[in-house]
């Protein structure tokens, strides 16, 4: 699944998500399988919220593909329970190769650039994985 926006002025989550967005999937993300009224009681216990916004929020995130809607029993007794279709590492990792990926395309060489400015802010493991693929880039004839 891909993100249609990504918001650049904006930090972590809120790049791909409004703010009620990144609650809701928060929530989901820890708790993994919950009805609306259920993830409703644990944001209105932080800040108060309308049930119909929560309601409103999480069908339109399935209907972006972020959230499984599942529905059991029928009329009087029928329960939809949502849950995330990634976890959250699974989210993030997707959506940070989309953007690397899109840039990379776009503008290859300055992308390239720019993150060879930003080494020095990398993690040394990480490091070490570039100096391998970049001998192994070397290898190739």
């Amino acid at each position: 699944m891909r993100v249609k926006k990504i918001h650049l002025n904006e930090e972590g989550l809120h790049r791909f998500f409004g703010s009620l967005e990144v609650k809701i999937m928060e929530v989901l993300w820890e708790k993994n399988k919950m009805t609306i009224k259920q993830v409703h009681e644990i944001l209105n216990r932080e800040d108060p919220i309308s049930l119909n916004a929560v309601m409103t929020v999480m069908i339109r995130l399935a209907d972006k593909e972020h959230l499984l809607k599942e529905s059991t029993g029928n009329s009087r007794n029928k329960i939809t329970l949502f849950s995330p279709v990634q976890n959250r590492e699974q989210f993030i990792s997707e959506q940070t190769k989309v953007v690397t990926d899109g840039l990379v395309e776009d503008f290859g060489s300055l992308m390239v650039s720019h993150l060879i400015d930003n080494l020095d802010r990398a993690d040394a493991s990480l490091i070490e994985r570039l100096e391998l693929k970049l001998n192994e880039l070397k290898q190739k004839p």
